[in-house]
């Protein structure tokens, strides 16, 4: 299964979801995890403005949950209820790990919060400690 992590720097789960510029997708097979794409992303955060006002863009928005469509989670820093539903809603897990990449991969997997169903129409992300 393909788990995407929002991280510029390849080292720190650092980006909130919708600022982030790019995704690393891990394939997990059993205990085993590993880098296998980096996906560019547009992000939907001040992509948007309405009456002088900067916000997101919910095209843009759809287009960064569709980048993922074949991941089943997305770990990130932070990240918001709109998206939060918008991922759920294809099946998506959000986990909020900010942390190193390999602690945080590691702390995912042995959680076993992955075989879980994703509540369609969920909006809040899942913790992990």
């Amino acid at each position: 299964m393909k788990v995407a992590v929002a991280s510029e720097n390849k080292v720190l789960v650092h980006q909130h979801f919708g600022r982030a510029t790019q995704f690393l997708v891990y394939e997990i097979e059993e205990a085993e995890c590993r880098l296998v794409e980096i996906r560019k992303n547009q992000p939907p955060c001040g992509a948007a403005q309405h009456d002088g006002e900067v916000g997101h863009s919910e095209d843009i928005m759809q287009k960064t949950v569709d980048l993922l469509a074949d991941c089943r989670a997305v770990v990130v820093a932070q990240i918001g209820p709109a998206a939060v539903e918008k991922l759920s809603m294809r099946g998506i897990h959000a986990f909020v790990i900010p942390d190193f990449i390999d602690s945080a991969m590691q702390r995912l997997m042995a959680s076993g919060r992955l075989a879980e169903s994703v509540p369609p129409e969920e909006t809040r992300f899942k913790w992990l400690k």
